[in-house]
């Protein structure tokens, strides 16, 4: 049997897998991407400043390291050719329809086919089924009252309007979260008047960038052993906080120092900044965000912070919960994504027609992110419970890729379709939802939890510990057709 493949997104996890089955030996895939280029986050977001938080060498695939990094934490435009080199370099260009959003699937069990619907052509029916659309994908605006009445412009982060002159207006950023710290301070200078709205303030560790010389990338290019080792250092690093969140109270204790001297120190040209940026919560549960320029914008005279609660948005500004309307010509909105409605808006139904939604009403499971019970030869890229604490996606997403090889090579070769066993899924749930119980994670509310509380998002142990245990093996599925 040779298995015809969809891919769902032309991100870093859509390649990684596109890429790893090429190399298993399959080459009936089609790849559907909604847009009109490949590139996934980093193709949507193109705010100023936008940047990876994670040290390139380490944020890039193993397989494919690249020497011509202009900084150790690279800029959206760059990491964006980087992938469109990946993605030229292993041939995936031309497996790629563009302009074609999949609305939904469903899997016909007689037939042992996924039917694809589309939106710009007739159905498509596949063996298998790839979601790569990642976590961070659909931007998330809050329920505030009266925000379609404001008269000036007003857009989110991720879809950065830059046909707005920002030069010399008033600016009024609501959410200080991982794509605020970066445009802050990008279009602080340019800006009249900034108000920054913050609901909880983000820990912030110093972000040690530095610009890679032509010499760096001589030597990376002569040398390549350089490259390897400045990608396992800051595999070490990462991972390090990946220790501290789940082993190490002495190490979250050290951190927490560290971002209390860093943010204290750049506070302190303002006086009473630092006693409102400082979280009041457990360092690790949030977020961690690296910056050394967002707290230095907030010193600016053209910047206030402001800490009370959204009451309304008005034609001409926001109210707050004092009765304080700060007017504004414009409103940005860094509220960050929908992160926990995994696969949607797009239905999947297996083939007893049960939708994939309703058996994650309570929130979105799936056997090491991947498989889910009672859905078929439907595979997850970065699905739930995988996103990494402190570490970098692109490491989880290359076993993720690996194991999706060796599955579709089974099903080559024994021609059955599976499904993972549910009762190994709950146990591996189970196990997993323990862990997170007891972890940082379960100490306050953000984006790695569902409005229920449950934690969807995040992997709670090591990725080295991720990469070892989820390995394929037949003995964990059931045959369900032939």
């Amino acid at each position: 049997m040779k298995p015809s493949i969809a891919v769902i997104g032309t991100g870093f996890g859509g390649l990684a897998a596109v890429i790893e089955l090429k190399k298993q030996g399959f080459d009936d895939i089609v790849v559907f991407e909604k847009a009109d280029d490949i590139g996934g986050t980093w193709r949507d977001n193109t705010y100023p400043g936008a940047a990876c938080d994670v040290p390139s060498p380490f944020y890039s695939y193993s397989f494919e390291p690249y020497t011509v990094w202009p900084h150790r934490f690279s800029r959206q435009p760059v990491i964006l050719e980087y992938i469109k080199h990946v993605a030229e370099k292993y041939d995936v260009m031309r497996h790629i329809r563009f302009g074609t959003e999949v609305l939904g699937a469903s899997f016909d069990a007689d037939e042992g086919k996924w039917t694809v619907e589309l939106s710009d052509q007739e159905p498509v029916v596949v063996d298998v089924l790839v979601s790569a659309v990642g976590q961070l994908s659909r931007p998330s605006y809050p329920a505030i009252e009266g925000a379609e009445t404001f008269a000036g412009a007003s857009f989110h982060s991720a879809e950065w309007d830059h046909g707005v002159d920002l030069a010399g207006k008033r600016v009024a950023v609501i959410g200080t979260g991982a794509s605020a710290i970066q445009f802050v301070p990008a279009i602080q200078p340019e800006v009249g008047q900034m108000t920054v709205f913050q609901r909880t303030p983000p820990y912030l560790i110093p972000r040690f960038d530095r610009e890679f010389s032509r010499h760096h990338h001589t030597v990376f290019e002569k040398v390549p052993a350089t490259l390897l080792v400045e990608r396992g250092a800051w595999y070490g690093v990462t991972e390090g906080l990946s220790v501290a969140w789940v082993y190490s109270k002495a190490l979250t204790r050290v951190i927490k120092a560290v971002s209390r001297r860093h943010m204290r120190k750049q506070a302190g040209a303002k006086p009473g900044l630092f006693e409102k940026i400082w979280p009041n919560y457990q360092i690790g549960c949030k977020r961690i965000l690296f910056s050394s320029d967002y707290v230095p914008a907030l010193t600016q005279p053209n910047v206030d912070l402001v800490t009370d609660a959204i009451s309304s948005i008005t034609p001409t500004g926001v109210l707050t919960a004092d009765g304080k309307e700060h007017e504004a010509d414009v409103i940005i909105w860094g509220t960050g994504f929908k992160a926990t409605e995994f696969l949607a808006p797009m239905s999947i139904k297996g083939g007893d027609g049960r939708d994939l939604q309703d058996d994650w009403r309570g929130g979105a499971r799936a056997y090491y992110g991947m498989t889910v019970p009672h859905f078929p030869n439907l595979f997850i890229m970065y699905g739930p419970n995988t996103n990494t604490g402190g570490g970098s996606i692109i490491y989880f997403l290359e076993a993720q890729a690996k194991y999706l090889g060796e599955y579709v090579a089974h099903l080559a070769a024994t021609g059955r379709q599976l499904a993972v066993r549910p009762e190994v899924e709950q146990d591996y749930d189970d196990r997993i939802q323990a862990h997170l119980s007891e972890s940082v994670w379960s100490l306050c509310s953000s984006w790695y939890r569902n409005a229920e509380g449950r934690i969807t998002t995040n992997w709670p142990l090591l990725g080295a510990q991720y990469k070892a245990q989820a390995k394929f093996d037949p003995a964990d599925y059931e045959v369900v057709s032939r």
